[in-house]
């Protein structure tokens, strides 16, 4: 079940709020739907339900607000807007990754995708998607975590009929199961067709509350669509007819040649048109809008106003609202306007007086707005008035339950990384043989392929863009928080990233060497693919170089939220913080750190075995470096920085 209580939204600067004070109950078992014209506060009031928006209000999903739910998926499926996912993922890739943040097993994917009729299109891309079928992958993506409640934005709009028919069995499905489904649309002959309640808004206001057959009996009305040339004789004809007649029909002439006949029929209209030779060029039988002012005020404003009044009030005001009290809202508004800015208003009858306590207003006379319910809760006589809603905190996203296992699909399922990789390989096998032709590089950075002018080796720079695509492409295309546009800074999804770019940076370093020394053998024979004497330093100093790229790559793409922010501090490594570095370091120096391995084993007592005291008299000098200590210097920086933006956003 679901209870939305007193949601209001933030007012931006003299306009008045979007949803002003919504109160509305969607049980389990039954297709609530949320009608209003575009602009009316639908998508607002579910974003304020889903704790998306700031806002004042509270929504109890089966008796608990969704930022006291330790897997919010699980309880609610979301479908607000298109699927974010990178275009050039597939269907089962994407849901995977969906899986995987969820927390479900694998296996849900093909269930799913049996479910909503995509099981032979699991292998397009996203991008090749129509609108059908995008709609198809969101309310697959909605279902996977099996939630009690689905909640959809506009699930129909952009489909054909036949595509919302099925869309309408599938939440119908759902609810058979028990389970509590609230859908917005703003065509109202979707909403008595589809659902078993329906909730009006307009202009952010809740102006009706009422069963299907109600709202379709108070608010559409069968009608007659006439187009003719003769609109205007034949529309005083059908008046005269009915007058004689004593029918109750009534006329509507609408834009050009049409007219909307209510209370008459094609047959009778054909003859009338027929008798007096008019010429018509549409007869035909509709359901005719009467707008949300039509329904019943009474039925609807009651059950919202008992709804939030009996859990924001006291019961004894609310249990002396009648039908009277309801007639004469507008001179107690005007008494409750009075009181709350000069003094006490004069006294009323008791009837109006519990209409002013609950805050009930009808249609005609739209009720308090956010701002004055403020200004009265300040004066002298708040006292007597409800207490304000508590107020609406942007619930953070959450991180994925499974990181290691997101990541690695996330990566594998876009061929991103393919690319990059295969790029960076056949660069660096011919740069390596330029190099070799042209002389003067010594034999490590012929292997590595960096030139003594380029700031980074090809692999280093790729280790880095592959570190910044894993943050950057979270950002672009957000399928861990798709209704709020950002991704959550967990540490857990850090560490996933981190070695996920290790492991990679690792392997494109290997293979690079592997390639260039292959490369250098099959051009210029055995002279020049010798292992070099020292290949075990200088091996970790290659490691660590494009590890430490790959890893200032995914840090500065998780603090700028971009792909080219990322790359652009992997290149300021070597072209601003080298500098600054070696400009440091050439100073004058009084102190040389020599022995500090020996140092180091006195202070740990203990003995260093396999010649451990050479590993790390290497690692010391590797950091000593210019480059080395440049690279942890960044990544120190970059890692402090990322820890603040992540405590901060706890904070607020």
């Amino acid at each position: 079940m679901i209870q939305a209580i007193g949601l209001t939204s933030t007012p931006r600067k003299e306009l008045p709020p979007a949803v002003d004070d919504v109160s509305f109950e969607a049980r389990p078992g039954r297709v609530t739907a949320l009608l209003g014209a575009p602009g009316a506060g639908k998508t607002t009031t579910l974003r304020l339900m889903l704790e998306l928006q700031r806002g004042r209000g509270i929504t109890y999903f089966r008796g608990r607000p969704l930022h006291r739910i330790a897997h919010p998926s699980r309880e609610a499926g979301v479908l607000l807007s298109e699927v974010p996912g990178h275009p050039a993922r597939t269907i089962r890739g994407q849901l995977g990754m969906v899986c995987a943040a969820v927390g479900v097993p694998i296996r849900r994917v093909d269930e799913v995708i049996e479910v909503v009729g995509l099981v032979s299109l699991c292998d397009e891309r996203l991008g090749t998607l129509s609108r059908g079928m995008d709609r198809r992958l969101g309310l697959a993506c909605a279902l996977l975590s099996d939630p009690h409640a689905l909640v959809l934005d506009d699930p129909a709009g952009g489909l054909s009929v036949a595509e919302g028919r099925w869309l309408h069995e599938i939440l119908r499905a759902h609810a058979a199961h028990g389970g509590t489904v609230l859908f917005s649309t703003d065509d109202p002959k979707e909403a008595a067709r589809t659902a078993d309640r329906v909730i009006t808004l307009e202009g952010g206001r809740l102006v009706a509350d009422q069963e299907a057959a109600d709202f379709a009996r108070t608010r559409l009305r069968p009608r007659v669509a006439v187009r003719s040339p003769h609109a205007a004789r034949l529309g005083a004809l059908l008046a005269k007819e009915a007058r004689a007649a004593q029918r109750s029909v009534e006329v509507v002439r609408e834009d050009g040649n049409r007219l909307s006949v209510y209370g008459s029929t094609c047959a009778d209209i054909g003859e009338t048109a027929f008798r007096h030779g008019i010429l018509v060029h549409q007869l035909a039988d509709e359901t005719g809008d009467m707008g949300p002012r039509a329904t019943l005020p009474a039925e609807g404003l009651a059950s919202a106003t008992v709804v939030a009044s009996v859990l924001l009030t006291s019961a004894a005001a609310t249990s002396t609202l009648t039908d009277d009290a309801l007639t004469d809202d507008a001179s107690t508004q005007d008494a409750l306007t009075d009181d709350a800015s000069t003094q006490d208003a004069p006294a009323t009858d008791e009837p109006a007086t519990a209409v002013a306590a609950t805050g009930a207003h009808t249609p005609d006379e739209p009720g308090p707005t956010a701002e004055s319910r403020t200004r009265a809760a300040a004066s002298p006589g708040a006292r007597d008035l409800p207490q304000l809603p508590p107020p609406i905190a942007v619930r953070q996203a959450p991180s994925p339950l499974r990181p290691l296992r997101y990541e690695l699909r996330r990566a594998t399922g876009v061929g991103t990384g393919y690319l990059t990789s295969i790029t960076v390989l056949v660069s660096s096998a011919l740069l390596s043989v330029l190099l070799a032709r042209i002389g003067h590089t010594p034999q490590p950075r012929l292997l590595a392929a960096w030139p003594r002018d380029c700031p980074l080796p090809p692999a280093a720079l790729g280790a880095g863009l592959l570190g910044a695509l894993a943050f950057g492409e979270e950002f672009r295309h957000p399928a861990l928080a798709a209704d709020r546009g950002t991704v959550p800074r967990r540490l857990g999804l850090l560490a996933a990233k981190l070695l996920v770019a290790s492991v990679t940076a690792l392997a494109l370093a290997v293979l690079t060497v592997g390639c260039d020394l292959e490369m250098l053998y099959l051009v210029y024979g055995r002279d020049l693919a010798g292992v070099p004497a020292d290949w075990l330093s200088l091996s970790a100093s290659w490691i660590g170089l494009t590890v430490g790229c790959a890893w200032a790559g995914v840090l500065a793409a998780g603090i700028f939220r971009s792909t080219t922010a990322g790359l652009a501090a992997v290149l300021a490594v070597p072209v601003v913080v080298v500098p600054l570095v070696q400009k440091t370091l050439t100073g004058p120096s009084v102190r040389k750190a020599a022995g500090f391995s020996e140092r180091l084993r006195e202070l740990l007592l203990m003995q260093w075995p396999f010649g451990g005291a050479r590993y790390i008299a290497a690692g010391a000098r590797l950091v000593a470096q210019p480059v080395g200590s440049a690279l942890m210097l960044s990544l120190t920086a970059l890692l402090c920085a990322y820890l603040l933006t992540t405590l901060r956003s706890r904070v607020r």
